[in-house]
């Protein structure tokens, strides 16, 4: 991206961004790229540097595991690695099978599922491969310490295995001859020391002519001397001989295990470029989470649309402080290129100003941005600003020569991929005059396409806004009542200064207020009072809105709550009448079932029958099976009958009570009781018939007539 000035950066405090990325990085690769971040203008970079820090940070939001366990700094390795003849120490290679490590368990982190979930974050990988060679070479010579094992060349096998003999075959002799000095009184308190590699003996400085041995040294006090005992120095001098082919034979082994490695040097430093990549994509995703930074909807287009933004120096700081920020929302597109911010100062026209021209460097350099994710963003080619005093002491130019110059510079490189940002437009000549420049620059502007936002509090330039296509008026929100500002942005209006109110607040004199009102023209103070009605109207329509919304939203619950009971009403009935069916259905199966049994009964009865007067009879249950159901039917329609006529009183059975049949509906008059059966009398016809089978009953009483 094109900046202008070239200082645009730290007046938008972009390096202090790149300063808290890299203070996330654990790698020097990582560190140097937040250092050196680019601001570029291509979708093909921004679009999946975006993608990367957000699904890494979508893993960090799951607590899901991600295999960068180890970041090394191996640029020395690496160089070393690719000159010929060059020898890697222990540590070094050890490092190096590390990072190879760390390399096969990403690749093996990312299976089939996780490519296509996370697409950006391999890609990372695209053209590396994991080669397990390069681990089993070095395994085979260095352990889990990175120390060289005995088994890496079996002259180092010996070597050792003699230095051990060696070394016990020493001790035994020391410890013999310290304890015989010991007894004749001439050790120190210290009694041994290693001189030079080599094992001694610490004796008072008097006793010293008095063994037998090589004087190595003495303390700095010179009350003790060291003496290589006689007996030890053969010893001491094949230790140091075994001990030297050893460091020789490590060496020859790290000299050959150095050439193996180097045809993957390449494949090795496409490795440390990876975990570096890796480094810096979890630096962006950490940056991105204290900022509350989120992935936009990016299109490759002069565009902004930012929903809830905020100043990510700003949040931090007011993190610390337990203060919320408020977060601005701007639009700027085809239709609505620049926006007039007007209000009182301190009131936020510049944060708001910053806000957005940092946060589409963000974005540009492919970090996620501190806005809803809803938000749309474009791609500008270039960006201006103009903001603060600008005097030049070295070119003699005042401070409104330096605002015109900076001015010219915009209007004559200014195009439809520009993203301006004017801070008090106009601002550092005669109001008039420098207005009028103000309207002819904003003009121009728009006659170019650009987009951008300018701060002010000129009455013409406000006046220009709401009848020039392509310029909006803007205000910061301003608590009149207190006079504090409020630090929202309210599109579409312009702001009131609140000169003589704020004026007021801080208690200037009322004559002295009442006097400046007089000097100024009362068509524009008139205006500015109107903008200050305005304003406050708004406030309270804006405040009317929150409350019918919360009302609205209170009244979509309750719908949805009513919803749900009616459906799970209607959930029950359902329920209940299939519950109904089912049991119908299985009554006509269980029905049918018994019809088709007693129908297999019948005709095979009927082939086995001789007689007429068997098959007749055969003949007779058929027939009251077929006809059972329409006999129900009949005894359901007299079972009515009765109902309507007599009324079940659950009485004794006892004589000349009423009673009626259980199973045919009958109702008659009891005449006697014999044991545990009733003559019940129907008609004419007295029948016998068991007590159990008798419900006492009586005739229904007739409704009144009214």
């Amino acid at each position: 991206m094109k900046l202008f000035p070239e200082s645009a950066i730290i007046q938008l405090e972009f390096d202090k961004v790149k300063e808290l990325l890299a203070a996330h990085c654990r790698s020097d690769y990582a560190r140097s790229k937040a250092g050196e971040l680019r601001i570029h203008t291509g979708m093909k970079y921004i679009e999946p540097a975006l993608k990367q820090a957000h699904e890494y940070k979508l893993l960090i939001q799951n607590g899901l595991y991600f295999p960068q366990e180890i970041v090394s700094n191996l640029a020395e390795e690496l160089k070393l690695l690719s000159i010929p003849g060059a020898v890697l120490k222990e540590k070094q290679l050890g490092n190096i099978r590390r990072l190879a490590e760390d390399m096969k368990h990403i690749f093996y982190w990312f299976d089939a599922e996780r490519k296509i979930a996370y697409p950006a974050l391999f890609s990372v990988m695209d053209g590396s491969h994991f080669d397990k060679n390069i681990t089993l070479l070095i395994d085979k010579v260095l352990d889990e310490e990175d120390n060289v094992k005995d088994s890496a060349s079996r002259e180092l096998e010996q070597i050792r295995m003699s230095l051990t003999r060696k070394r016990a075959e020493l001790r035994r002799v020391f410890d013999r001859v310290v304890t015989k000095w010991s007894k004749s009184g001439y050790v120190s308190d210290i009694e041994e020391a290693f001189l030079n590699g080599r094992r001694v003996v610490a004796v008072h400085a008097e006793y010293k002519r008095q063994v037998r041995g090589i004087l190595s040294g003495e303390s700095d006090s010179r009350k003790t001397s060291f003496i290589e005992p006689e007996e030890t120095i053969e010893l001491n001098n094949e230790v140091f001989s075994l001990e030297y082919e050893e460091g020789r034979e490590i060496h020859r082994i790290l000299r050959d295990l150095t050439k193996s490695l180097m045809p993957y040097s390449d494949l090795l430093k496409s490795y440390h470029t990876i975990s570096g990549e890796f480094d810096f994509i979890r630096a962006k995703a950490k940056f991105a989470m204290a900022i509350g930074g989120n992935y936009p909807v990016v299109e490759d287009k002069a565009q902004i649309h930012l929903i809830q933004a905020c100043h990510p120096l700003l949040l931090l700081y007011h993190q610390r402080a337990g203060k919320a920020v408020v977060p601005v929302s701007v639009n700027l597109d085809s239709t609505n290129r620049i926006i007039v911010i007007s209000g009182p100062n301190a009131g936020g026209k510049t944060v708001t100003l910053k806000t957005v021209g940092l946060l589409q460097m963000m974005l540009q350099s492919g970090l996620l941005v501190p806005a809803h994710p809803d938000s749309r963003m474009g791609i500008f080619k270039q960006l201006m600003i103009h903001i603060g005093d600008t005097q030049s002491l070295e070119f003699e130019l005042s401070t409104y020569s330096a605002h015109l110059k900076n001015l010219k510079y915009l209007i004559e490189y200014a195009n439809g991929r520009t993203l301006f940002f004017i801070d008090e437009l106009g601002s550092g000549s005669d109001p008039h005059l420098g207005g009028a420049f103000a309207e002819v620059i904003l003009e121009e502007l728009t006659r170019k396409h650009a987009l951008g936002i300018v701060t002010t509090h000129y009455l013409n330039l406000k006046a220009m806004a709401n009848k020039t296509p392509g310029i909006m008026n803007a205000a910061m929100a301003f608590d009149e009542k207190n006079l504090l500002p409020m630090y929202k942005l309210v599109t579409g209006k312009p702001g009131s200064s609140y000169t003589f109110s704020i004026a007021e607040r801080i208690g200037l004199q009322p004559h002295l207020i009442a006097r400046a009102k007089k000097l100024v023209e009362e068509d524009h103070f008139r205006l500015d009072k109107l903008l200050n009605r305005a304003e406050q109207d708004l406030r309270k329509l804006e405040q009317k809105e929150k409350e019918l919304n919360k009302l609205l939203k209170e009244n979509e619950r309750l719908k949805k709550e009513m919803d749900q009971v009616i459906r799970r009403e209607k959930h029950s009935q359902q329920v209940e009448l299939l519950k109904y069916q089912n049991k119908v259905s299985e009554e006509r199966i269980a029905y049918m079932k018994d019809m088709e049994r007693k129908l297999k009964q019948i005709v095979y009865d009927w082939r086995k029958a001789g007689e007429d007067e068997h098959k007749a009879l055969l003949m007779k249950q058929l027939q009251a099976m077929l006809f059972k159901q329409k006999e129900k039917q009949v005894k359901e329609k007299v079972r009515k009958k009765l109902d309507a006529k007599y009324i079940e009183t659950g009485g004794e059975i006892k004589p000349g009570v009423r009673a009626r049949m259980v199973h045919n509906y009958q109702v008659g008059i009891v005449k006697e009781l014999r044991d545990k059966k009733a003559i019940l009398q129907l008609g004419l016809v007295p029948i016998t018939v068991d007590i159990k089978n008798l419900v006492a009953v009586e005739e229904r009483p007739e409704n009144p007539v009214g």
